[in-house]
């Protein structure tokens, strides 16, 4: 029997060891895990701090549960480095051997409210560019995408381009190439509109990250918010020294 002993909560401990046979492929997609009782023989913990466990893998989407059949390993996640600036959405999911597929939702043109005025550095009244999209990996939607762009620096931006790298749209339509990104990732409890979109319950764990994209002269040619779905997004910080 493998007991834990540290001074770490056993339910971390236990969760963390579960995570490490799921990702070193002991436990391989949408195979049924032991049973609690299984669990707290192997580990020599309580069925509560088993089932704890359970619950935290569960809402971060390590696994699944069938009412009356147990507890299954969940597809892998999908990766994303959040410091590439080569790869787009697209290339980094086909790596992976998973279908990517962009969805344009609206592609309307609105005034700037005083905060996207402010945001995007331009007049309160002027014309914006307002981009939903929705993102999709095997069909299952895990990106829920707002862009803001300048209307005069992007007018009759085109749908259709949309549907695949937004910053390739927009050097080949209008010759903007975006030279700098300043994004900030942070934790985000879904809302209704998140839900609806991707399909999840309202309160689920997500993560938002905003974006402004700038041009070489400084200009801002994007704002963007992306709700992503926590029980399926998996990011990798890649730094070189």
């Amino acid at each position: 029997m493998e007991e834990l002993k540290d001074n770490h909560a056993l339910h971390q401990r236990v969760k963390d060891a579960i995570i490490t046979l799921i990702n070193t492929g002991e436990y391989k997609p949408h195979s049924q895990l032991p049973t609690e009782a299984e669990f707290c023989e192997k580990y020599g913990v309580s069925r509560t701090t088993v089932r704890t466990a359970l619950q935290q893998l569960t809402t971060e989407g390590y696994v699944y549960r069938k009412q009356g059949s147990g507890t299954f390993v969940s597809a892998s996640k999908v990766k994303q480095k959040l410091t590439t600036t080569v790869e787009r959405f697209s290339e980094q999911i086909t790596t992976q051997g998973k279908k990517p597929l962009i969805k344009v939702l609206e592609l309307e043109v609105i005034p700037a409210d005083d905060y996207l005025s402010d945001v995007l550095k331009m007049e309160e009244g002027e014309p914006v560019n307002v981009l939903e999209r929705l993102r999709y990996v095997n069909e299952e939607p895990i990106q829920y995408e707002i862009a803001y762009l300048p209307w005069y620096k992007t007018p009759g931006l085109n749908k259709q381009g949309c549907e695949k790298s937004l910053y390739d749209h927009l050097e080949s339509q209008f010759k903007l190439k975006v030279s700098k990104t300043v994004e900030t990732l942070e934790l985000f409890i879904a809302d209704q509109t998140a839900a609806e979109k991707l399909q999840i319950n309202i309160g689920d764990p997500c993560f938002s990250l905003d974006t402004l994209a700038y041009l070489a002269d400084g200009t801002i040619i994007e704002y963007s918010k992306t709700i992503f779905r926590g029980d399926l997004a998996h990011f990798v910080i890649e730094r070189n020294y």
